[in-house]
């Protein structure tokens, strides 16, 4: 059985809401839409305690990963990549996922969402490799 997230925290609940419906959605704040990560209830660019969850395209890209050798816990099996993903539509959120074994990477690659769902309990995004896409280049990275 994988680790699951809390999916009814305030803060963070649009995303695992949204995560059901197939979307990735990020927290904005509803006055001035600035985009709020890590998602929280109060802006710090216009002090609004009003917020709320956008949805946003599916496209990424890869900034980093790093391959787990030895295994911490029974829910992920050795070898697997955690990888972190820079989403298209908003550049200043930066988003984890999991992929099983030592894939091919590289820096800039296109990543499109993985929804994982787990029956009766929640939908997890992985990402993975969108080999239909064309990769970033390395200097354009924000």
């Amino acid at each position: 059985m994988p680790l699951l997230p809390v999916t009814n925290d305030p803060d963070t609940a649009g995303f695992w809401l949204a995560a059901q419906r197939g979307e990735i959605a990020v927290c904005v704040c509803a006055n001035c839409g600035v985009v709020l990560h890590l998602p929280r209830s109060y802006c710090h660019t216009c002090r609004s305690w009003t917020t709320e969850w956008k949805v946003v395209g599916p496209k990424a890209w890869l900034v980093s990963w790093t391959v787990a050798e030895h295994q911490v816990h029974a829910a992920f099996p050795v070898p697997y990549t955690f990888v972190l993903v820079e989403l298209e539509d908003a550049p200043e959120v930066r988003l984890g996922g999991h992929i099983p074994g030592r894939p091919a990477l590289k820096v800039g690659m296109a990543m499109r969402p993985d929804f994982v769902t787990i029956p009766n309990e929640v939908t997890l995004v992985n990402w993975l490799p969108d080999v239909e896409a064309q990769s970033r280049s390395f200097d354009t990275l924000g």
